[in-house]
């Protein structure tokens, strides 16, 4: 089947519209013709529903905020297929989507500045989009069906253009259902320039929890979650309590929590999953495997390298449902960004990153064989991989491997380092969002609303462009929670680290300041892409 295109731009003064792409498909006129009609007519029922009040990514206005952008004029093209294919789990097949014939997907890297031009050729049997994941980008490009553009349908194809102006370590994946839990990511790698660090190599390091064409699919489990929930689990279905009041005891093992319980299997879901890290319950998804760049830890990926290197480790988790505690046997970390923005540095021996967090570390390798471990908190299991730096070093028992060291770094521990702090500005509005819901009856929403499809912008927080806001972010609910916002950063407390994604423990409030700098409509919502699909998501959007 030829691959319909689906183009961007949306006025005149859009220039994506004209780029090479759009010229060589003027003999489909009629064909792209119907898809922007397509998408005009979601965006305008998106319009109605809002009154005409809010910023849509039709409007002039995001084109000329793209054109603010600072750019040096260089284009990266690259061409993502989404595809069926099967990877191979040690021995084990899975047949599952992905971009390419590979999990994770195909890195693609740029520099600051650049301008990106991605062609998505959408060949699964569903419709799909890219969203691109910590960048603060034109809305019309974010990837967030139905409200930023229709999902490409199975066929089309789509084309995403857009400047690049924040170096860091971002990734990207679709925002189409349950969808992130197959193998449809992969990590974006935007270069600094005027890179300040001094290091000899760099790891990106994807982890990932798996079940896609091994026990289930993602769609299997939403729907298995949203009928009965996790009430006829046993326990306490998702109040299990917290740290410190009184909640169940946590597992033993790596994590230095109290307890020995282990988490009981029903199906594909599972009870008694809990950590102190966390609060009390961790997840509520089995997985047969946990990966790390796609390797489950009975055929670990080796990292080889001399003794006495610097490495820069990128460190992405891309997991559906589970919080993933990264170590290096042997090895303190130096944490130096998280989700893009550099900290003043830090030392760790670990690393709690919530799905959809990204942490930059710095590591000094030791001379032998090292264990790199990625425990799936609370789930008594781990992802591992190898650090090698002596070939005739004696690989390590990597079921028996534990990392030294008890401390655990969180996004709240970190400070920006002064160059990213934001100025000191009165706050002319606060956004407050409640994270409610229980797994009981799986009914997570923000401030006691599901968000539904069928009107993606009920509900939106308002703000007006120019604004200094408080997000004032409350977790009413007995679960953890990484709290995703797109399109910008927000900094947390006490001059902290600069963030699109942070962990909110069960009953804890954060107060954090971002600014309407980039116009449009954008998703809030909890990373772990179940509890999205059950309701807990909304939207920013800029008023008129």
């Amino acid at each position: 089947m030829t691959p319909r295109f689906r183009i961007a731009g949306t006025d005149d003064t859009d220039q994506t519209a004209k780029q090479p792409l759009a010229r060589h498909l003027t003999r489909r006129a009629v064909l792209a013709g119907a898809a922007t009609a397509s998408g005009a007519a979601v965006l305008a029922a998106c319009a109605q529903q809002s009154n005409n009040t809010l910023v849509l990514p039709t409007d002039p206005v995001i084109a000329r905020t793209e054109q603010r952008r600072a750019s040096d004029g260089r284009v990266r093209s690259y061409t993502l297929t989404a595809a069926l294919t099967s990877i191979d789990l040690a021995g084990t097949t899975a047949t599952t989507w992905a971009y390419g014939s590979n999990v994770p997907g195909p890195q693609l890297r740029v520099t600051a500045g650049d301008t990106i031009d991605v062609v998505l050729h959408n060949t699964l049997p569903s419709a799909t989009s890219i969203h691109w994941h910590g960048l603060a980008l034109r809305n019309d490009m974010d990837g967030v069906p139905p409200a930023t553009q229709t999902a490409v349908p199975s066929g089309s194809s789509f084309r995403y253009r857009f400047k690049v102006d924040q170096p860091g370590t971002y990734w990207l994946h679709p925002h189409v259902g349950p969808q992130l839990d197959r193998g449809l990511y992969a990590p974006l790698i935007v270069d600094d320039p005027h890179e300040p660090m001094q290091y000899d190599d760099e790891w990106v390091i994807v982890l990932d929890d798996w079940l896609d064409g091994v026990t289930t699919t993602p769609d299997t489990v939403v729907k298995e979650l949203q009928k009965s929930g996790m009430g006829g689990m046993g326990g306490m279905g998702g109040m299990s309590g917290m740290s410190g009041m009184g909640g169940m005891s946590g597992m033993s093992g790596m994590s230095g929590d109290s307890g020995s319980s282990a988490p009981t299997r029903k199906g594909n879901l599972l009870s008694g999953t809990n950590s102190d890290l966390l609060g009390g319950d961790t997840g509520d998804v089995y997985y047969p495997y946990y990966l790390i760049n796609g390797h489950p830890k009975q055929d670990p990926q080796t990292f080889s390298t001399k003794p006495g290197k610097r490495i820069r480790l990128r460190i992405i988790n891309a997991g559906g449902d589970t919080a993933f505690r990264l170590t290096v046997q042997n090895h303190p970390l130096t944490v130096t960004h998280t989700d893009g923005y550099p900290v003043k540095h830090q030392l760790t021996d670990a690393i709690l990153l919530g799905m959809g967090e990204r942490y930059d570390a710095l590591v000094t390798v030791q001379d032998g064989a090292f264990a790199v471990i990625a425990e799936a908190v609370g789930k008594n299991d781990r992802a591992v991989a190898v650090l090698r730096s002596n070939p005739s070093a004696r690989t390590p028992i990597l079921s028996d491997a534990q990392p030294e060291g008890t401390r655990t770094l969180n996004a709240l521990q970190l400070h920006a380092a002064s160059d990213v702090n934001l100025d000191s500005k009165r706050v002319d509005r606060t956004v407050d969002l409640a994270l409610t819901g229980g797994m009981s009856r799986y009914d997570w929403g923000f401030n006691g609303k599901q968000f539904s499809m069928s009107d993606p912008l009920k509900n939106a927080a308002v703000v007006r462009q120019g604004e200094r806001v408080a997000l004032r972010l409350r977790n009413k609910t007995m679960m953890w929670h990484p709290f995703h916002l797109h399109g910008h950063t927000f900094q947390l407390p006490n001059s902290g680290a600069r963030k699109d994604t942070v962990i909110l423990k069960p009953m804890q409030e954060i107060a954090a300041l971002f600014d309407a700098d980039n116009p449009g409509v954008w998703a809030a919502h909890c990373h772990n892409v179940y509890h999205q699909e059950a309701g807990m998501m909304t939207f920013v959007g800029y008023a008129k």
